[in-house]
């Protein structure tokens, strides 16, 4: 009972004494202030208003930047949107680009300079689309209107009942081949470059996108069988396309269009030849490789966005051109009385060789071109003339 007296009076004493004037012996000591844990935020403009003014503020790192502007990662930012690449641990096989997150500047034909993927996006949406699709109308149109004011190309003299073996069955087999997969890439094209202007509002989001899915498996499909049987078509009709006496003088005059007298050519004109080197040669092989690199086949290739960017505007641009110069080949075939059953049966009349290849009729009579070119048993009449 006597030591919690002691202690009561003892405490009574000590609260009086701090009553009584004697704080600062009786004060206890200030504690430390705790620690603040996480993260701690700032702002920028409180902590250093004036940390633009320093002359290497431009040149600052993100490091640099944090000491006094904490937050900013301005510096770190304006990296990534130069195209700075920055640390991957995945192989360069595999991902050339995982440590890139915006691509360098560069200028493209028709773009400003800006990054690869903005350039690209240009390019396509500003020149590509309207121009491309513009010239495919201008040329559609074009024919349509000479359609009616001119109609077909009648033969003048009467047909003789002779026949001629224009093309083989290899010929037509690999002539047909062509055209069908070209066909098909062309539509399946068009839809993926021009569908969402055109088909998208008529068909909805639903239908068109199951339509584009389709296309883009046709085209991927129908893409090889272009490519092999472009390849046997350049190697079985590359001779008979080969420049020749009277070319130059069949294309200043238009191939005797205006004249109504057509100028006497080979087995095949120089027209024909035109659309053989600059629509199936260079265009078709350019389109080839070029979609060999969209599909990634060509081994070694390091296949980076702007190889496939550039891939895909040599693609787009070349195969415009290309259904521009077969859409003139499709309709002079089209119009021209006797040249789609040429290419149909492989036979044309003496009369239709007289009056459109007279220099190919010639070298027949003359014994220089076999008239019965394949071996086959020939169901047409036909008399060696």
């Amino acid at each position: 009972m006597i030591r919690p007296l002691i202690a009561a009076a003892l405490l009574v004493l000590g609260l009086g004494a701090q009553a009584q004037g004697s704080p600062a012996a009786l004060q206890p000591a200030p504690a430390a202030p705790a620690a603040e844990a996480g993260v701690k935020s700032a702002n920028v403009f409180e902590l250093a208003p004036d940390a633009s003014t320093d002359p290497n503020y431009a040149k600052q790192n993100n490091g640099e930047r944090a000491q006094v502007q904490p937050g900013n990662n301005a510096p770190m930012w304006r990296q990534v949107g130069s195209g700075v690449t920055g640390y991957s641990s995945l192989p360069k096989s595999e991902a050339p680009e995982a440590g890139n997150l915006i691509q360098p500047f560069v200028q493209y034909p028709g773009s400003r300079l800006t990054n690869a993927g903005e350039a690209w996006r240009q390019v396509r949406n500003g020149w590509i689309i309207p121009y491309g699709g513009a010239l495919l109308l201008i040329v559609l149109g074009g024919l349509a209107l000479a359609y009616w004011r001119a109609g077909t190309i009648k033969l003048k003299g009467a047909p003789t009942g002779r026949k001629l073996e224009r093309f083989t069955p290899f010929e037509r087999s690999a002539h047909w081949a062509n055209a069908i997969a070209f066909s098909m890439l062309a539509i399946s094209g068009l839809v993926m470059a021009f569908g969402q202007y055109v088909l998208l509002p008529l068909f909805g989001h639903t239908l068109f996108g199951w339509l584009a899915y389709a296309l883009k498996n046709v085209h991927n499909f129908a893409g090889p069988v272009f490519a092999v049987s472009l390849v046997v078509v350049i190697v079985t009709f590359v001779r008979d396309n080969l420049p020749a006496k009277g070319d130059l003088t069949w294309l200043l005059k238009g191939g005797g269009m205006l004249s109504g007298h057509e100028i006497k050519s080979g087995r095949f004109n120089a027209g024909e030849k035109v659309v053989f080197w600059a629509g199936v040669f260079v265009l078709g092989l350019v389109g080839v490789a070029s979609g060999l690199v969209l599909d990634k086949l060509i081994p070694g290739l390091i296949y980076e966005r702007q190889t496939m960017q550039i891939a895909h505007m040599v693609h787009s641009v070349s195969n415009i051109l290309m259904m521009v110069i077969f859409m003139g080949h499709i309709y002079l075939g089209w119009i021209t009385e006797g040249a789609l059953e040429g290419m149909k049966t492989g036979y044309v009349d003496e009369t239709w060789a007289r009056e459109h290849h007279e220099g190919w009729l010639e070298d027949i009579q003359a014994g220089r071109v076999p008239a019965q070119r394949s071996q086959q048993t020939v169901t047409a009449p036909t008399v060696q003339v």
